[in-house]
């Protein structure tokens, strides 16, 4: 529909990615209420996915491969495809993080991470009980309570309304971004002997993944839902309990960076990847000694696909974050607050702008693919959470699909894991000729041996 959120948002992702996301065909009801068009953003986003694999297909010699979106599958998908079956998924959250009032608005911690914890409790100077962190939160102003936080290596937000933050030279600068910026690296020297074939496009592809909660993730998990390999590398001390989900289809492995024999060996899977997803805060890799310049020299041809919170430019650029921090920032939270007439920060109804930007960062891959297979070339994309969290706001108020109440999808395919039985929903996608899914069931961390 002309003038839609679903119009609009496709049109704009399309555009940015280099792919017709508008000839998708999308079915079916939202189910996801908000002040915002969740569900039309978790359409559009799934649909740049399947429109970016059909442009890499006919770039391969595949044409006319058909992308079909299923909404209330894709809402499914943005709250959890992989459902524990009989027993009960830890979790996500710390007890410390959430929202607390300060002297003068909301401000949210972060604290899911032992040392994000750490930080805002040694701020606060109190213990890690959620009573006396909200007493110590009180008597602070937010914004110098969220500026103590992250100067101390933690991770805070406070709430703004969407006119602050279009005002904040964060928010100014995060809207001038584009929504991918991609480049092409490298000048018809990016040999590679892989190629696409129809029932599983990305067999044989390797995909290092170094990526965090959570949308690097979801990216990774839909490459390998394609037929990629995909090797996950943590730092041997991390770990992420409650987000076993994600490494649904992948390989797991540790390996100290720091440590010479563990980069030597993270330069060797670079240099005979495909494909590098990574989340690291800016100048991470590069202090490792693996900045883009290396990385282009390692490996010639790597398709490269990166991702920040708050974005690339502007004040706050490489600041720590994740989804419900730059709801607050951005004015989401605001927003859902006062269409509710809440007392408190009312959030999206689930972690959309993780969610839409992992299956974005799947977008740019998948269309660097194409990019090589046809023009022999390198890339790099940069995505980010606050970039994709615009879209969103000038969405918001155009018509969207309809909603009522629907089931959820009820089948899917059974999986054992270590931790019970779970169930795979039916995918959100479906491309013509294509087997979406995953040959892996979700693993604990570091399992597997560093090695393609």
């Amino acid at each position: 529909m002309a003038g839609s959120a679903d119009a609009q948002l496709r049109e704009r992702m399309g555009r940015s990615l280099g792919v017709d996301v508008a000839a998708a065909n999308v079915t079916g009801t939202a189910t996801l209420e908000s002040p915002y068009p969740v569900s039309d953003l978790a359409a559009a986003s799934v649909a740049a996915a399947g429109s970016a694999l059909a442009a890499l297909l006919d770039a391969g010699g595949i044409p006319g491969a058909a992308v079909t979106v299923r909404r209330e599958r894709a809402d499914a998908w943005f709250r959890s495809g992989v459902r524990p079956v009989g027993w009960v998924a830890p979790s996500p959250w710390d007890p410390i993080a959430g929202d607390y009032a300060a002297v003068d608005g909301w401000v949210r911690l972060h604290t899911n991470a032992p040392h994000h914890r750490q930080a805002a409790l040694r701020v606060l100077g109190v213990e890690a009980d959620r009573d006396a962190v909200a007493r110590a939160v009180a008597a602070w102003h937010a914004d110098e309570l969220e500026t103590a936080v992250v100067e101390q290596g933690g991770c805070a937000a406070t709430m703004r309304r969407p006119e602050q933050w279009r005002r904040h030279p964060q928010g100014a600068a995060v809207a001038e971004e584009p929504l991918v910026a991609r480049e092409s690296t490298g000048v018809g020297d990016a040999d590679s002997e892989w190629r696409p074939t129809r029932e599983r496009p990305l067999a044989g592809l390797r995909v290092l993944d170094l990526t965090r909660v959570l949308a690097g993730p979801v990216a990774t998990r839909l490459l390998a839902g394609l037929g990629a390999q995909v090797l996950r590398i943590d730092p041997p001390s991390w770990d992420e309990p409650a987000l076993w989900e994600m490494t649904l289809g992948k390989r797991t492995s540790r390996l100290d960076a720091h440590d010479p024999a563990g980069l030597a060996q993270l330069t060797r899977l670079l240099s005979e990847a495909d494909v590098l997803v990574h989340g690291y805060r800016s100048g991470a890799l590069d202090g490792l000694g693996l900045g883009a310049e290396v990385r282009r020299a390692t490996r010639p041809g790597l398709v490269d696909v990166r991702l920040d919170a708050y974005g690339f430019t502007g004040p706050w650029a490489g600041r720590r974050g994740f989804d419900s921090l730059v709801q607050m920032s951005a004015g989401i939270a605001d927003a859902g607050m006062r269409t509710a007439a809440a007392e408190q920060p009312v959030p999206l109804p689930v972690q959309a702008l993780d969610q839409a930007t992992g299956y974005l960062m799947a977008a740019a891959v998948l269309v660097g693919l194409r990019d090589r297979l046809r023009d022999g070339v390198g890339s790099e994309a940069r995505l980010s959470l606050a970039r994709t969290a615009v879209e969103l706001e000038d969405a918001r108020g155009l018509p969207r699909a309809a909603r009522f109440a629907v089931d959820e999808p009820g089948d899917g395919e059974l999986l054992q894991t270590g931790w019970g039985p779970v169930r795979v929903l039916p995918p959100p996608l479906e491309v013509a000729g294509v087997r979406l899914g995953w040959d892996r069931a979700p693993r604990p961390f570091g399992v597997d041996n560093p090695i393609w």
